[in-house]
């Protein structure tokens, strides 16, 4: 069976993408991941901010259960637990940074992988400068994050999200400009309209858009009475599934079928990764069940993947891709439906 995927111009080996995050942030822990057998590992951002480095002093990172109760991370069910923190950029110098990145990509080439170098936005001239240095270094493949829910809590010029249209266009614009090498665009929901965004990105050189970046989110202690992290943070989980599948369903029925979308936000199981591809999504990013399982999940999950297709006779995994947004229905479209009452009728009786 064939579990490779094509992002455009890019034929990637598995849908696996290990996400930017501070397990990509050191040399052993991008090697773990395509020794794993990830088909990319896209290299802790950084930006051109000073305090988007120092952020990275004031990080804290917890397990949140159903209860958003906080569990320690050797917890048997930390797997499915929520990734509530702050996070900051990789502090590692830019000439030091864009080399070793170099090496690891030329690594992960023997590996049939990626190394992809990612930017966390603050100021828009300064992203395409660095893109520039990234492919002037080697890199293959750049991701441009205009994500980043930490920007509404960072220092001001450390890094941003970006939601308005006019501002994701000129961001895009000036990186696609910058490099010739494929550039990946990373979106949040956290607009008005996230597909006016991807119509924007696309209209301005994005080859591929990642959807949907994590949300900001603040959690009480109700023992305490103080804030988890004393402060706000970001947040993602398995909850957070049906919503960005949604996304990415409405990326492919109504944006578009040519430009690949890759899927993250939610995914902690194979079964998650076939569920974002049925989608719409060609591939799909994961950091936080990395983060709680170790790297040796991309392992596990290409034997799930490779299991799956055998028993249900798939003999390429991308035919999977958008055949469940294709069987969606509108509520237009729907049947009336006979009923003889609700399940919550019984209260009543």
């Amino acid at each position: 069976m064939d579990l490779s995927v094509q992002l455009g111009k890019l034929r990637l080996k598995n849908p696996l993408i290990c996400a930017s995050c501070e397990f990509t942030m050191t040399t052993a822990g991008i090697k773990a991941a395509l020794d794993a057998g990830a088909g990319a590992v896209i290299a802790k951002s950084v930006n051109e901010s000073p305090q988007a480095a120092r952020q990275l002093d004031t990080a804290e990172y917890v397990l949140l259960d159903d209860n958003w109760h906080v569990i320690p991370w050797e917890d048997s069910h930390a797997q499915d637990a929520s990734l509530f923190c702050r996070s900051g950029l990789a502090r590692t110098p830019l000439h030091e940074w864009l080399p070793m990145l170099a090496e690891l990509d030329a690594y992960a080439r023997s590996k049939d992988s990626y190394v992809v170098g990612s930017i966390t936005v603050a100021e828009a001239e300064p992203a395409a400068e660095i893109a520039a240095k990234m492919e002037a270094a080697g890199l293959r493949w750049i991701e441009l994050n205009l994500s980043a829910p930490h920007g509404r809590e960072a220092a001001a010029g450390a890094v941003r999200q970006i939601t308005a249209t006019e501002t994701v266009a000129d961001y895009v614009r000036r990186v696609r400009r910058a490099v010739s090498v494929p550039l990946a665009v990373k979106l949040t929901a956290q607009s008005d309209d996230p597909l006016e965004l991807a119509r924007v990105a696309i209209g301005e050189g994005a080859d591929m858009l990642v959807m949907i970046g994590r949300t900001p989110g603040f959690m009480p202690d109700i023992e305490t009475q103080k804030p988890i992290l004393n402060s706000w943070a970001a947040i993602g989980g398995r909850w957070a599934l049906p919503s960005s599948l949604y996304w990415i369903s409405k990326y492919w029925r109504n944006v578009s079928r040519e430009i690949p979308i890759i899927g993250t936000n939610g995914a902690r199981y194979a079964e998650d990764v076939l569920r974002f591809l049925l989608s719409g999504a060609r591939a799909v990013e994961m950091a936080s069940v990395v983060m709680t399982n170790g790297p040796q999940t991309f392992s596990s999950m290409i034997r799930e993947l490779q299991s799956y297709c055998e028993a249900e006779n798939v003999s390429r995994l991308e035919e999977l891709v958008g055949k469940a947004a294709d069987a969606a229905a509108t509520y237009g479209e729907l049947p009336m439906i006979s009923r003889s009452g609700y399940p919550w009728d019984r209260f009543t009786r």
